[in-house]
């Protein structure tokens, strides 16, 4: 308690600069604490949006009793997002069940809507044609997932969803049809944004911690002189961190609950939240208040481990240790486990990630970035003691011997940047990995509805609908299942569609005649490989006067090439539509439609089909909605790590730079009264920040697509060896150099006062 007190007496009683930089201290601690609540809330964020959709999903059975209320839902795209409809036919039975967010049911013609449907419907009327009835209220924020979600409960008669509908049982399950993050996904998110923002976090927070650490050190050993025990030098340093840390931590989490609140009216791209959602929870406040003074108090006993047990070496200036090499055995056995895994996709045999490998990986990974970190000292060190035994320049030789007298101090400065470009390549061998959940990249887009949910006269106006290029009908061939034959005969697809359609909606045909039955070959696909001319189809019809048409497979064929993916891509027949009776409308058969790909196209498209058909299910061929909806709030996850990321690297620098620029003003007015220009002090110490810091983002940039490479190929994707990003990591280090360059001119001031150099 003595020691604490004395290392109270000495903030206070220090002078200024002490007290300003306890200051710059705590403020830099309250900017590590704010990432930190924010990484730490993330995952509750998302929790409470799967907690929602969980409590308002219908619990429903297929059986329809008299007088049941039923309930059909869909999920159709609307852009990159879903557009959620529950279609409600209340009856006699389970009126009296409301799901979270409404007091009551929708009627007949009776719409209830999200917040954000209700501004589209003034923004945007072509959708009023998903939504038939008039908007009787709104959801209220208990029965959304989040404040943007697009969703709509409508009233509607029975006998328009009675052969799909399901009865009313009640709402709510234990878990979310589809949540905002998979689970699996979820443990990667953690682990990219654990080294994007944990890392340098910690690396930051021990920067903070080590403010001023030369005059501090000189200090401390004054007191061992006059007679503190080496522990108690060590609390009265520890002291002083721990206060300054935990003033931090308060501070931090004030800037965090401004941020939500800020935040949750704001939004973020694809992610938005209640305040509820991000309130602190009593684990974060603890990690928070118990955290990170713990950590600086570790950080304040190493730090004055020196002082403590050599006094007479610090107080007189005595030449450095060389720096430990054991921080190059944590390099060496993570480039090994990475560099392992590369090899194993350059050979052709991909390792997987099950097994030990799941725990290789990350632990391969965490061991390059922290080994990079623990071994730039001793690479400055190293590079310095050469450089200035060998040159003959006056910049480089007083540039190198401070780096060699001070490794730590130079890397300080650094380590933040170089840890974000290395983490910024394994973020984006995540968003590589995610993005082959993919969209389609072809230049047209096919949508698929079921024809027995549409009318004749809707299949007629849904042709015309604007936007859309082509339309044809896909059939399935009859196969009788109860036949006593021990085989069962082969079955087909027809693309009901004429040699315009069909060229429309295919990349390339050849060889198409209009008016013939046709075999169609892709040479890319093995679908209708087997089947041979001559062989017969029966195709049925559910409404006309012919019940059932037999085509016959010819030999004469056309050649073409379908888009990945297609919806016509399964068909080994096409059939000319004069080639059904007029009135006929087959049994298993879905109208296909053909549009652009442009995503405002797309939506056009999708409002003029439901304006049509509101109730029908609409298949967008090729796109996985709630696949891009978990990427979009993925990638704006991961860019919010890399803006923390940026604040912490970049805070540590400029802190580190202050502490640089005061730690040093006495060296840098001895050697200006000596007689060194003020340019020449001033290349002196840009050289002393700029050249470790090039190797070190050139080792971040080798280790980083590394370690990208190793979590790709491990994680199954198709690219191994992403190269598109590398210009941009190669040009946000290149921006980084010119940071730290700017950085370094304050170091040397204009004015000269000798009173800097009197010893202490």
């Amino acid at each position: 308690m003595r020691e604490f007190l004395l290392g109270l007496r000495l903030l206070l009683g220090a002078g200024r600069g002490n007290r300003i930089r306890f200051f710059l201290m705590a403020a830099g601690g309250s900017i590590g604490v704010c990432c930190l609540a924010l990484v730490l809330t993330i995952p509750s964020i998302l929790n409470a949006h799967d907690g929602r959709a969980a409590a308002r999903e219908p619990q429903t059975t297929s059986a329809q009793p008299t007088g049941s209320t039923l309930i059909l839902q869909r999920s159709d795209p609307y852009g990159s997002k879903a557009f959620t409809r529950v279609f409600v036919a209340k009856g006699a039975k389970g009126a009296d069940k409301t799901p979270p967010g409404l007091s009551e049911l929708p009627g007949p013609g009776e719409v209830f809507v999200s917040p954000r449907v209700h501004d589209l419907l003034r923004d945007q009327p072509a959708i009023k044609g998903l939504l038939p009835g008039r908007e009787k209220g709104r959801i209220s924020s208990a029965g959304l997932a989040h404040p943007d979600e697009l969703f709509a409960y409508v009233g509607t008669t029975r006998d328009r969803i009675a052969d799909e509908g399901r009865a009313l049982k009640g709402f709510g399950y234990s878990y979310a049809p589809f949540p905002a993050v998979e689970p699996s996904t979820l443990t990667i998110l953690r682990f990219a944004l654990g080294t994007l923002v944990l890392l340098p976090l910690g690396i930051f927070l021990s920067v903070c911690a080590r403010l001023s650490a030369a005059s501090r050190t000189r200090r401390l050993a004054s007191l061992r002189l006059l007679g503190l025990s080496a522990k108690g030098t060590q609390r009265v340093n520890a002291a002083e961190t721990v206060v300054a840390a935990l003033l931090g931590a308060f501070l931090g989490l004030g800037e965090y609950w401004l941020l939500n609140q800020v935040m949750t009216r704001t939004g973020l791209p694809s992610l938005r939240w209640y305040p509820d959602d991000g309130a602190l929870s009593v684990s974060t406040v603890v990690v928070c208040l118990v955290g990170c003074p713990a950590l600086a108090w570790f950080v304040g006993r190493a730090s004055a481990r020196s002082a403590a047990e050599n006094p007479l070496a610090v107080r007189r200036t005595a030449a450095p240790k060389r720096p430990a090499k054991w921080g190059g055995l944590l390099l060496v056995t993570g480039l090994g486990i990475v560099a392992g895994y590369c090899v194993t996709g350059a050979m052709g045999r991909p390792a997987s990630s099950i097994g030990p490998n799941a725990l290789l990986i990350p632990a391969g990974v965490l061991l390059t970035g922290v080994g990079l970190v623990l071994t730039l000292p001793l690479i400055s060190y190293s590079l310095a003691r050469r450089v200035a035994r060998t040159t003959q320049s006056l910049t480089l030789n007083l540039a190198m011997r401070r780096n060699e007298v001070e490794p730590g101090s130079t890397m300080r400065v650094v380590t933040g940047l170089v840890l974000l470009v290395f983490a910024a390549s394994l973020a984006q061998g995540v968003l590589i990995q995610l993005e082959q959940v993919t969209r389609p990249s072809g230049p047209v887009q096919d949508y698929s509805l079921s024809l027995s949910a549409i009318t004749a006269q809707q299949q007629d106006e849904l042709a015309g609908v604007r936007g859309v290029r082509a339309e044809a009908l896909t059939m399935d061939s009859w196969v009788d299942l109860q036949s006593p034959d021990a085989t069962i005969p082969d079955q087909t697809t027809a693309l009901v569609a004429t040699c315009a359609q069909l060229a429309q909606m295919v990349r390339r045909s050849e060889g198409c005649n209009d008016g013939k039955v046709m075999r169609l070959v892709d040479p890319n696909s093995s679908v209708g490989s087997d089947l041979t001319p001559g062989t017969s189809f029966p195709f049925r019809f559910e409404k006309g006067k012919e019940k059932e048409l037999k085509i016959t497979l010819p030999s004469e064929h056309i050649v073409y090439s379908a888009y990945s993916p297609s919806a016509v891509g399964s068909a080994t027949l096409l059939v000319p539509p004069s080639a059904l009776p007029a009135d006929a409308r087959p049994e298993t058969a879905r109208l296909i439609l053909t549009s652009s790909s442009e995503p405002d196209q797309v939506r056009k498209v999708l409002d003029g089909i439901a304006a049509v058909a509101p109730i029908a299910e609409i298949e967008l061929v090729g796109v996985n909605i709630q696949g891009l909806e978990q990427i979009a709030v993925i990638e704006t996850l991961l860019a919010l790590g890399m803006i923390m990321g940026l604040v912490i690297g970049v805070a540590a620098f400029v802190v580190s730079v202050t502490d640089r620029a005061v730690e040093r003003r006495a060296q840098v007015t001895a050697i200006t009264l000596i007689g060194a220009r003020a340019r020449t002090m001033r290349a002196v110490q840009c050289v002393q920040v700029v050249l470790p810091l090039s190797i070190g983002l050139v080792l971040a940039l080798v280790t980083g697509k590394l370690a990208e490479s190793s979590y790709l190929i491990t994680g199954g994707s198709e690219v191994y060896w992403d190269l598109a990003g590398t210009p941009l990591l190669a040009l946000a280090a290149a921006g980084v150099v010119a940071v730290a360059v700017a950085g370094t001119l304050p170091l040397v001031g204009r004015r000269i006062n000798p009173e800097l150099i009197r010893r202490d």
